[in-house]
């Protein structure tokens, strides 16, 4: 199978290219190499390389930046998409284009699943929610995988966050009445070879970690592996502090947590996220 993956410095991007199954091909773009924003540029490059899947994994995840950065924001994430499923169809390949939980208000109080009613809460949100309707507009057949709270061993995350403000931090505010589920990003792209292997039908899907946390505790979780396995002398003391108590340019979901039955019946299983916390800080010990 021949892949064109977009985002490919990014974390679902790297941990894609880890998971790569034997005799699969993948061109690893990101923005240097391919302007997904510039409809000519895509077409030129699927054209060239006609593969049988696109794997859209680049997206504008700045949350508050897209706040004000809301020009920007929509192009990488609606338009971009937009054009990548074009391109697709031209070489009949297929779209893979992941999609994030913020497309929701966090007013339920059970897990949402993939037909509840969206209304995101900021830019970042809208511009997503934008793109997977465009992606569905232009190919139906696409797959659109919802996710949420990601993090890995590589980029800006939050386990990497904590682990930093560790190093020099008695004691830590982290927010306690946002509720969601962790996602190791190397099972985001376990599910989605494993949805291209079965041929699963178009849709949307919704994939992330098997236990539902508030940010607090996930924090607590980070801190309890990292003195587990060394890297951490001493956890910081957590402080649950309310969203009100801080306060960020965009409103988050205060419950974004993701029904994934439809996924899992498709033989994907729910990433299990503490452990992949411990196998994270065992390869890479150190943060900067």
């Amino acid at each position: 199978m021949r892949i064109l993956l977009t985002g490919a410095k990014g974390q679902l991007g790297n941990c894609f290219q880890d998971c790569l199954p034997a005799g699969w091909d993948v061109w690893a773009t990101d923005a240097d190499v391919l302007d997904i924003t510039d409809l000519n540029k895509v077409k030129s490059a699927v054209a060239d390389y006609r593969p049988d899947v696109v794997v859209n994994a680049a997206a504008f995840t700045a949350v508050d930046k897209a706040e004000t950065d809301h020009e920007i924001a929509a192009l990488i994430n609606e338009v971009g998409p937009k054009n990548l499923a074009l391109a697709a169809n031209e070489v009949g390949a297929r779209l893979v284009h992941v999609s994030t939980d913020y497309v929701f208000d966090g007013e339920a109080t059970t897990p949402y699943i993939e037909t509840a009613s969206t209304n995101p809460l900021g830019v970042y949100g809208k511009t997503k929610l934008d793109g997977e309707i465009a992606v569905s507009h232009h190919q139906p057949d696409a797959l659109i995988i919802r996710t949420a709270w990601v993090f890995s061993e590589y980029g800006n995350n939050f386990v990497k966050t904590m682990l930093r403000l560790a190093q020099d931090r008695d004691s830590l505010g982290v927010v306690s009445d946002q509720f969601g589920c962790p996602t190791y990003a190397g099972d985001i792209a376990q599910a989605i070879i494993v949805l291209l292997q079965k041929k699963s039908a178009g849709g949307v899907y919704h994939f992330c970690g098997d236990q539902t946390v508030a940010w607090n505790e996930f924090a607590e979780a980070i801190f309890s592996s990292a003195i587990k396995h060394g890297v951490l002398a001493k956890s910081p003391i957590v402080n649950g502090i309310t969203t009100s108590q801080y306060p960020t340019p965009a409103r988050r979901p205060k419950y974004s947590v993701l029904n994934c039955e439809k996924i899992q019946n498709q033989g994907v299983i729910l990433s299990p996220w503490k452990d992949r916390i411990d196998e994270i800080i065992t390869i890479q010990p150190k943060y900067c």
